[in-house]
């Protein structure tokens, strides 16, 4: 399985996908991996340049702050987060993540990838949980912060993406005993799919990244185990991945695939279905 997936990535993947691969699971450097996303950065502390396959162009974007802070969380690499956050701080003041800005309408992107600079719980959930999983204490995240609590609380109805978001949240903010009653309170929230591609939608472990996430109790036992097996079972010929939701490029569908690829190994890790 392994061996497989290393031939498709050294295929199809970009630099950066086979340095994280290459730092997960064949003993890589992490500092290689910090590199690959430095390539990315932009002079104002963002991250630009396709960073994120759905957003392109050269402009600071907080899809691609978030895949860097993820990045930065998943190889141990906190203190480079500290310009993103100074970037955060500038063009998000008040804690409220877009999920684009405008300075993206000149440049390719996905025609779900909005470019409106309407802040939201969608990406300030995702941003926030990369960096309380980094354990960084910043006054902009203390705001960041307090706003997902808010739309959490307000919240009556939600979809999957941002459901997934709110989840991820949940698992890492410092505040235990809210975050479970808030993820009580989610796992009963009417989900719409609206706008979707038909049969696009998430799966149980995109909820439950880890056995320990919250989101966890969403699920029984057997629908977990029967999502896993799907997800194991979902390698194609070639080695790697696919993902559940269009791809608007070529080049997209092949990163996007690389990405679900390393993601899938790393969930199978995680719940114990290979070494």
């Amino acid at each position: 399985m392994i061996g497989q997936a290393r031939n498709f990535l050294w295929l199809n993947a970009r630099t950066l996908e086979q340095r994280w691969f290459e730092h997960v699971f064949d003993g890589g450097s992490a500092e290689a991996v910090v590199r690959a996303v430095l390539a990315y950065r932009n002079d104002d502390g963002g991250f630009g340049h396709g960073l994120e396959p759905d957003h392109r162009g050269p402009t600071s974007q907080p899809l691609h702050a978030l895949r860097a802070l993820q990045l930065f969380g998943a190889v141990g690499a906190p203190e480079h987060a500290e310009p993103v956050l100074a970037w955060l701080r500038d063009t998000c003041p008040d804690g409220s993540v877009p999920f684009g800005f405008s300075t993206s309408r000149d440049h390719p992107r996905a025609p779900w990838v909005a470019a409106d600079d309407q802040g939201g719980l969608l990406l300030t959930s995702q941003i926030a949980a990369a960096l309380h999983a980094m354990k960084i204490a910043h006054p902009w995240l203390d705001r960041a912060t307090e706003y997902c609590w808010l739309r959490i609380d307000r919240l009556e109805r939600t979809h999957p993406y941002e459901l997934r978001g709110a989840a991820m949240f949940l698992d890492e903010v410092p505040d235990r005993a809210r975050a479970e009653l808030a993820a009580e309170k989610l796992k009963h929230l009417t989900q719409s799919t609206e706008g979707y591609a038909e049969g696009e939608g998430l799966d149980p472990h995109e909820f439950a990244q880890k056995p320990t996430s919250l989101a966890r109790a969403w699920f029984t036992d057997d629908e977990l185990a029967r999502d896993l097996d799907a997800l194991e079972q979902g390698q194609q010929e070639d080695g790697g991945w696919t993902f559940g939701f269009p791809a608007f490029t070529p080049i997209a569908h092949f990163e996007w695939r690389s990405i679900a690829t390393v993601d899938a190994l790393l969930t199978l890790r995680r719940y114990g279905r290979i070494s």
